[in-house]
C-alpha cells in the first residue's frame, strides 16, 4: 500500500469518524509521491495531489517543505513543467513558505545569473524576515562580490520594507460579543488538559474549544455578522487565567480569526478576546503571537454609597454594577485611532493599553514573531551596508528615573538588557529585549514548540542559551498509544535541535519523567537569570522566570532572547514567627488571603511578586513561587539570604551532575557548562565580588504586602467555592479558608500529593506520618484513596537511600513500575496509597482523573472545573488545595480532620522550617552594565 493511498485511508477516517478535513502534510515521501502524480498528467489522483501539494503542505523547516521548495524551484527554471502552477505561481507559493528551505530556494535564485528569475527572487525575498546566519551570511557574500541583487535586497532589509509595505491596521474594527463564560477563564475552558494530546493537530484540536454548542453560536454570530469579528470575553472576569496555552488561543483563532495565509491550513491569526478585568499578562502574551488584540473591558466597576465608600456585601466582598453590558450579541466598534471602545456613538472605555505601539506592530505584521525577527534582519542589514538604520520601528520605551533604586526584577532586565539607548538604569515599564539564560519545554505543548520553530525556520538552539530542558512529565502518568505516538518523536526532534532531553532517542539513559519546574529549578544555577518556559508554572526561586506560551519558548530557543516591558513589582515580607504544626503552603495561601484583606483587591496580578524569603532552600522555596501562578502574578523573584543561596547553588550543582552521571549530558555539554557556571556564581557570592541580587533601598513599588506570621494559626485551604451564588467568584483561587471551616465533617473521596508544589520534605512527611499512624493503631488504613507521585526520580533514590521508601511501600496499594508503565488511565480507585510514577500525574488532568463529583484534597496548584475534578450529574466535583499531611490525614479519616486531629498528627514532625529576615536588607544602587546587542 503507498502513503498516498494510506493518506486517502487516513483522510476517509478522519472525515467519517471526526468530521475533519485532511490532516497538513509534513512528511518527505508522501509529498515526493503526490509531486510523481503531479508530473503524471495521466494520474487519476493528479487533481487532488495538486490541491494537496497547493493548499495542504506545511511550511518553514519541515521534511515536507524541503520537497515542495525544491520542487517550485525546478518549475521556476522551466525544469518541470505544470500548467496549473506557473512560475509566477511558484514564486507566491515560496512567499508564503516563512523561510527554511524556501528562502535557500529563493537565495539561489536571486543571486544567479540568470536575469529571468533573479529580480522576482529579489522581489520575494524582500518580503521575508524568517532568515538566520547561513541565509544573512550568503547575502553579505554576495554583495561583497560586488552582486546588485544582494545590494538592492539589503537596502530594502535596511528600510524594513518588509514591515513598511505592509498595510496599516484598520481604523475601525467592528466586533460582536461572545459570552464565553462569566468569571475567570481558565485556558482549560478554551483548550482542556485532557485533550493535550492533540494539540498539534489544529482541526482537531479546535473541536474541544468550550463546547460544541459554544463553537455554533460563534458561528450563528459570524452568519448574522459578517462584517464583524466574534470577540470572546470573560464575563466579570479575567480571559485566560492559569496557563498561557498557545492551543488556547490557536483555538479561538481557529473559530473567531482569520486565516494567514490560503495555502496553510488551519493556522489563522488575529483573534479578539476581552475580560471585565482584561487578560491574564501570560495569555496576552499569546495572543500577541498571533497579532491578536486583547481587551480591559471594566464593564464592572465597585459600588459606592454617597460618601464614595466602596459597598461589600454580607461576605465582606465589594459589590459590583454594570457600567455597560456587552450581553452575547452585542455590536461594538474598536476604534484603533482613538484607542476606544464604541457602541455606536457612545464611548464606552478606553482601551490604549490595548494599541500601544508595539502591539499595533504585531497587528499589523501578523504577529510578534515577525516583528522580533524583521528587527534582526534590519540591524544585520544596516551593519552590513555600513549605513545607520532608520527609525521604522516604534521605539523601545525606556524609563529611567533619577535618583531612584532598582527592585530585583528591574536589577535583573537591566543586566540581562541587550539593544538599549539608555546609559542610566531602567525601571519599571521600560520595554526591553533581553537574553534568555534557560529554556524549558514541556511535553504537551512541546509537539506545538517544534511547529513554531518549524515554522520560523530554526534548525539549531541559540548558542547564547546556557542550558534548555524537554521534560516528559506531563504525559508521565500513562505510557498510552498518544505518548507512544507523540513523545519519542517530540525527544527525538528536541534532543537534535540542542536541549537537554528527559527521554534519549537512542535509549542511552533511562527515561526521566521529572516535573520540568523542579529540572528548571535545578538548571537555574544564576539568581539573575532570565528563564522562559512553556508552562505558566515556571516560576522558579532563583532568577525571574516567565510563563510562556508554546510560540515565546520557540524564539527563546531560536533566538536566545524575549521581548516584554519590566514589570511592577510588589513587595512581600514577613513578620512574627511561624508555629510549629504549620505547614509553609499554609504561609502560602495566607498570604493571598492577607494581601486581599489589606488592599481589597490583588495588587499582585500582572507584577511581580518580590518575596523575601529568608532561610528557605530553592526547593521550599519554590512552594511560595509556584503558587504565585494562581494569585495571577507574572513572576515571582526570591530574595534569600547569602547562605541560604549558597547551599541551594550547591544542591542545584549536585543535582545537575547526577544528570551527567546517568548520561543526559549533548555533544554541546550543556550540563558541565551549567556546573561550571554555579560553581562561577558560588565563588562569586562567597568572596562577595558579586553579592546575591537585593533589591536597593530606595526601590519603588507598587505596593508593599507584611504577611504576620502570628496568626495563621490553622492549616489553610484553597477552596474552588463551587455553590457561591456569584458565578464570577467560583474557581478563583482566592477564597481561602482556615480547616475549621469544614467542622470535620466534609467528606472526602481521594487525596492527591504532587505535582511541582511538593518537595523531598513533604514524601518525608508523609513516610513520618505512617509510622506514627501506624506506632498508634497497629497499622493504617485508608478511608480514602490517596495517590502520591513525587516530583523527580532523585527524590526516589534518596528515600529508598534513607529509608523513607520503605515506609512508602510497605502500604502503597500500587507502586509504579518503569519496567512495565501503565497503558491505560485509572478510571476508579480503591482505598488504598497508589506510588505513582514521579511527574504532574492529576495535577495535569489529562491523563488521570478524579472520579466525577469527587472532593479531592490536593497540594495541587489547580482547582479549576475539569481539571483533576469533573461534576457528575449529582454533585459537583471540587479540588481542595492544601498542605501534605491535611491531604494525608483527610484520607485517613476520610473526611477533613478538625484541628485537633491536625495537630496530634503532626506532633513530633519537623515541618518547614522558616525563619524571616531579621533586618532589612541594605543595598545601594550599583552601576548596571547594559549588553548593546
Amino acid at each position: 500500500m503507498s502513503l498516498y493511498s494510506e493518506y486517502l485511508a487516513e483522510i476517509e477516517t478522519r472525515k467519517n469518524e471526526l468530521g475533519l478535513h485532511p490532516k497538513p502534510i509534513d512528511s518527505t515521501d508522501l509529498l515526493s509521491e503526490i509531486i510523481a502524480q503531479i508530473k503524471d498528467t495521466g494520474n487519476e489522483h493528479r487533481e487532488a495531489s495538486l490541491n494537496f501539494f497547493i493548499y495542504n503542505t506545511l511550511p518553514g523547516t519541515t521534511s515536507a517543505a524541503g520537497v515542495k521548495a525544491k520542487f517550485l524551484k525546478e518549475i521556476i527554471l522551466g525544469e518541470a513543467d505544470v500548467a496549473e502552477i506557473t512560475p509566477e505561481f511558484a514564486f507566491e507559493l515560496l512567499s508564503h513558505m516563512k523561510g527554511g528551505p524556501s528562502v535557500e530556494v529563493l537565495l539561489d535564485l536571486a543571486l544567479s545569473g540568470d536575469d529571468t528569475v533573479n529580480k522576482p527572487a529579489a522581489e520575494v525575498l524582500k518580503t521575508q524576515v524568517f532568515l538566520y546566519e547561513a541565509d544573512t551570511d550568503r547575502l553579505e557574500a554576495a554583495y561583497k562580490d560586488g552582486n546588485a541583487i544582494a545590494k538592492d535586497i539589503l537596502e530594502s532589509y535596511a528600510a524594513a520594507e518588509f514591515f513598511t509595505k505592509l498595510p496599516d491596521i484598520d481604523e475601525k474594527i467592528d466586533v460582536v460579543t461572545y459570552i464565553a463564560a462569566e468569571g475567570d477563564i481558565s485556558t482549560d475552558l478554551l483548550s482542556p488538559g485532557n485533550q493535550a494530546h492533540s494539540r498539534s493537530d489544529r482541526e482537531l484540536h479546535g473541536q474541544c474549544m468550550i463546547t460544541p454548542e459554544a463553537q455554533a453560536e460563534i458561528k450563528d454570530l459570524q452568519a448574522k455578522h459578517p462584517y464583524a469579528k466574534v470577540m470572546l470575553i470573560a464575563e466579570k472576569g479575567t480571559m485566560g487565567v492559569g496557563s498561557s496555552r498557545m492551543s488556547g488561543v490557536n483555538n479561538v483563532a481557529l473559530w473567531a480569526g482569520k486565516q494567514a495565509s490560503p495555502y496553510v491550513p488551519f493556522v489563522n491569526i488575529a483573534p479578539v478576546v476581552a475580560g471585565t478585568n482584561g487578560i491574564s499578562p501570560i495569555f496576552l502574551t499569546t495572543v500577541g503571537v498571533t497579532g491578536g488584540i486583547g481587551l480591559d473591558l471594566k464593564n464592572w466597576v465597585k459600588k459606592t454609597d454617597a460618601d464614595g465608600n466602596t459597598v461589600t456585601d454580607e461576605n465582606g466582598d465589594a459589590v459590583l454594577e454594570q457600567a455597560y453590558s456587552v450581553e452575547t450579541g452585542t455590536v461594538l466598534t474598536i476604534n484603533t485611532k482613538e484607542k476606544k471602545l464604541y457602541n455606536g456613538d457612545q464611548e464606552l472605555v478606553d482601551v490604549s493599553a490595548a494599541f500601544t505601539p508595539q502591539k499595533v506592530e504585531f497587528m499589523k505584521a501578523g504577529g510578534s514573531y515577525a516583528v522580533v525577527f524583521g528587527k534582526k534582519l534590519q540591524n544585520f542589514a544596516a551593519e552590513a551596508l555600513g549605513v545607520e538604520a532608520p527609525a521604522v520601528f516604534a521605539p523601545s520605551k525606556e524609563i529611567c528615573h533619577e535618583g531612584q533604586g532598582l527592585t530585583a526584577v528591574e536589577k535583573i532586565f537591566n543586566r540581562n538588557a541587550v539593544g538599549v539607548t539608555a546609559t542610566d538604569p531602567l525601571h519599571a515599564g521600560s520595554d526591553v529585549r533581553v537574553k534568555v539564560n534557560i529554556v524549558g519545554s514541556q511535553d504537551t505543548t512541546g509537539l506545538m514548540t517544534s511547529q513554531e520553530l518549524e515554522a520560523m525556520a530554526a534548525t539549531v538552539i541559540s548558542p547564547s542559551v546556557d542550558g534548555a530542558y524537554q521534560s516528559g512529565c506531563h504525559t508521565a502518568s500513562v505510557w498510552d498509544k498518544k505518548a507512544q505516538a507523540n513523545i519519542p518523536r517530540l525527544m527525538a526532534f528536541m534532543n537534535k535541535f540542542g536541549l537537554i532531553t528527559a527521554r534519549d532517542p537512542k535509549g542511552v539513559y533511562h527515561a526521566m519523567t521529572d516535573v520540568i519546574h523542579k529540572v528548571l529549578n535545578d538548571l537555574t544555577i544564576d539568581d539573575r537569570a532570565i528563564i522562559i518556559g512553556g508552562d505558566s508554572h515556571t516560576r522558579m526561586s532563583k532568577g525571574v522566570a516567565f510563563g510562556a506560551d508554546s510560540g515565546t519558548v520557540a524564539l527563546a530557543l531560536a533566538t536566545g532572547e524575549a521581548t516584554m516591558p519590566i514589570p511592577e513589582s510588589v513587595k512581600v515580607t514577613f513578620k512574627g514567627h511561624m508555629k510549629e504544626y504549620m505547614d509553609f503552603r499554609d504561609v502560602v495561601h495566607a498570604t493571598q488571603a492577607q494581601m486581599l484583606k489589606q488592599f481589597g483587591e490583588n495588587v499582585f496580578q500582572g507584577r511581580v511578586i518580590e518575596v523575601h524569603i529568608g532561610t528557605l532552600l530553592s526547593d521550599q522555596a519554590f512552594t511560595f513561587t509556584d503558587w504565585t501562578a494562581e494569585m495571577k502574578a507574572k513572576a515571582s523573584i526570591c530574595i534569600s539570604n547569602d547562605e541560604t543561596l549558597v547551599e541551594s547553588l550547591e544542591i542545584a550543582k549536585g543535582r545537575i551532575q547526577i544528570m551527567i552521571d546517568k548520561g543526559m549530558d549533548n555533544a554541546a555539554q550543556t550540563l558541565a557548562g551549567l556546573v561550571k557556571l554555579a560553581e562561577k556564581r558560588i565563588a562569586e557570592i562567597q568572596s562577595g565580588d558579586v553579592p546575591p541580587l537585593a533589591p536597593d533601598n530606595s526601590a519603588e513599588y507598587y505596593a508593599e504586602v507584611v504577611v504576620d506570621l502570628d496568626v495563621i494559626d490553622e492549616p489553610m485551604i484553597a477552596d474552588p467555592d463551587v455553590n457561591n451564588e456569584d458565578v464570577s467568584k467560583r474557581y478563583t483561587h482566592d477564597t481561602i479558608r482556615p480547616i475549621s471551616y469544614y467542622g470535620g465533617n466534609t467528606k472526602v473521596d481521594l487525596g492527591f500529593v504532587g505535582s511541582c508544589m511538593v518537595h523531598k520534605g513533604d514524601m518525608q512527611i508523609i513516610a513520618q506520618m505512617l509510622r506514627n499512624i501506624e506506632a498508634a493503631n497497629g497499622s493504617v488504613e485508608f478511608k480514602a484513596p490517596l495517590v502520591i507521585a513525587p516530583p523527580t526520580y532523585n527524590i526516589v533514590d534518596e528515600l529508598k537511600a534513607e529509608g523513607d521508601w520503605d515506609i512508602l511501600s510497605k502500604y502503597a496499594g500500587f507502586q509504579f513500575d518503569d519496567d512495565n508503565p501503565k497503558q491505560d488511565a485509572r478510571t476508579k480507585y480503591d482505598n488504598v496509597m497508589y506510588l505513582e510514577r514521579p511527574g504532574c500525574n492529576l495535577c495535569m488532568g489529562n491523563q488521570e482523573k478524579a472520579e466525577k463529583g469527587d472532593t479531592v484534597m490536593a497540594t495541587s496548584t489547580r482547582l479549576f472545573q475539569g481539571r483533576v475534578v469533573e461534576d457528575s450529574d449529582e454533585k459537583k466535583g471540587e479540588s481542595l488545595l492544601s498542605s501534605t499531611p491535611v491531604v494525608v490525614l483527610s484520607t485517613v479519616l476520610g473526611r477533613t480532620p478538625t484541628i485537633e486531629e491536625y495537630k496530634a498528627a503532626v506532633n513530633g514532625i519537623n515541618l518547614t522550617d522558616f525563619e524571616p529576615p531579621k533586618e532589612e536588607l541594605t543595598v545601594e544602587a550599583a552601576p548596571i552594565k547594559i549588553v548593546n546587542g
